[in-house]
């Protein structure tokens, strides 16, 4: 196929459960306003020049590189158009930020327990509030921290909005997100929006940073330029995560353990095989390991309904682009860049040393289970977080999100990605030889 022509997608993202856009081949026939049962054979438009213009509209059924990424976060936040792209894979230079109306109200995560924050949160909070007139959201734990509740000084703070995690919906409420403190304070934003996700700015006041290219001391400016918008974002695919566990009420699983971290449930009820569905929107990893066992993990991995190998070892990790410098980079896996679509599998510690890490086109169905004859159950966790036990009948499905988080760049997603690895994880940082002046002394 020519993928040359200029193709526009919807502001709103499709159903995650419809088959979504697509640059290669597989389209449904419509004809008019009226669609044909069944799907047309393959074909390349390129090569039909007669179908151009015949009244027949081809809709694109499957991609090569997964979902096609919302273009709206928030209730006012967009990413310009850009006329050139090709599909939905744009040129990292070319993604830009812009307000369809301008921003009113800011969510600001703060990282807990850490004195050296509250100077700069309340800072930060009151610039917002009386300079740009903004509602600020913060987190009522934030405000409940003894520090800030019996110091008089702290006293235009009580002005916030406070929400709850788990029990509060923030998802049009929130313009855009300001994150004081480390990568976990973005891995926390990310959890909170199950669906599409307002721009993300954070700031580095935590320890390693990778996630966070914005040095507080000039806050005020970089906070402007943001809120006038045209400002390069860098689009962070997130994995759409669904855990299908057996037996959920014998387990003794609690109704409200589900729905305490936070995170939406996707609660199909019970069905005769006495099932649930548990759905998370991940943005580093899931990780599935032996847990307290002595015993290897042994899970089957399938690729679109198709086993593709068994994972002997500590246990396995999947993860996006983002999450590629993290667990997996220890792990010994190659790092992506942020706007490459794919998903990454490595394998922990695995039994067979020709087992490699390998990365797979993002969109595809990843599906992971315990092996019939495992000697011990699997545990699993989201980032991190959520950690839970995995037996004998239940599955994981991994996917990618249609929903990324569209995080702000200091200067655009290409540099501020290397100046990460140099300065966070000191890539290829060594003693350079000397010069020899003559090259017969050797």
């Amino acid at each position: 196929m020519d993928c040359t022509q200029e193709m526009s997608f919807g502001p709103e993202p499709l159903d995650t459960e419809q088959e979504l856009g697509c640059c290669c081949s597989c389209c449904e026939e419509f004809s008019g306003d009226s669609q044909l049962r069944g799907r047309a054979k393959s074909r390349s438009l390129s090569s039909s020049p007669a179908l151009v213009g015949s009244g027949k509209v081809y809709r694109r059924t499957r991609s090569l590189h997964g979902p096609s990424p919302a273009t709206k976060f928030g209730p006012k936040a967009c990413m310009l158009q850009n006329p050139k792209a090709v599909m939905h894979i744009q040129d990292p230079a070319s993604q830009r930020l812009t307000w369809s109306k301008p921003p009113t109200s800011i969510l600001v995560i703060k990282k807990i327990q850490d004195d050296r924050l509250l100077q700069p949160f309340k800072d930060l909070c009151i610039f917002l509030m009386e300079e740009k007139d903004m509602i600020v959201y913060v987190e009522k734990k934030v405000l409940e921290d003894p520090t800030i509740a019996n110091d008089e000084s702290f006293g235009p703070l009580k002005k916030l909005c406070t929400f709850r995690e788990g029990y509060d919906d923030l998802s049009d409420r929130i313009d855009f997100i300001i994150c004081l403190g480390g990568d976990g304070t973005l891995l926390y934003a990310s959890s909170l929006f199950q669906g599409s996700v307002p721009p993300v700015m954070a700031f580095h006041l935590g320890s390693l940073g990778f996630l966070t290219p914005f040095n507080f001391d000039t806050y005020q400016s970089q906070v402007t330029q943001v809120i006038e918008g045209n400002v390069s974002i860098i689009l962070r695919s997130r994995l759409k995560v669904k855990v299908m566990k057996e037996n959920w009420e014998k387990r003794g699983c609690p109704e409200h353990a589900v729905e305490e971290n936070g995170l939406i449930v996707t609660k199909h009820g019970e069905n005769e095989l006495g099932k649930r569905a548990v759905q998370y929107q991940v943005l580093n990893e899931v990780v599935i390991d032996r847990g307290p066992s002595s015993y290897l993990s042994n899970v089957d991995l399938f690729l679109n309904g198709r086993l593709i190998t068994s994972v002997q070892g500590d246990g396995v990790i999947v993860s996006t682009p983002t999450g590629s410098t993290a667990y997996a980079a220890a792990a010994g896996a190659s790092m992506i860049h942020p706007n490459v679509p794919a998903i990454m599998i490595t394998p922990i510690c695995p039994h067979s040393l020709s087992f490699r890490p390998i990365v797979v086109p993002a969109g595809v169905d990843l599906q992971i289970m315990l092996s019939p004859d495992a000697r011990n159950t699997a545990w699993i966790s989201f980032d991190g977080r959520q950690r839970q036990e995995i037996c004998h009948g239940d599955s994981i499905t991994i996917t990618t999100s249609c929903y990324p988080v569209p995080s702000i760049c200091f200067r655009d997603p290409v540099n501020d990605w290397f100046d990460s690895l140099a300065e966070c994880l000191h890539w290829n940082v060594r003693k350079k030889q000397s010069h020899l002046t003559d090259v017969e002394d050797y």
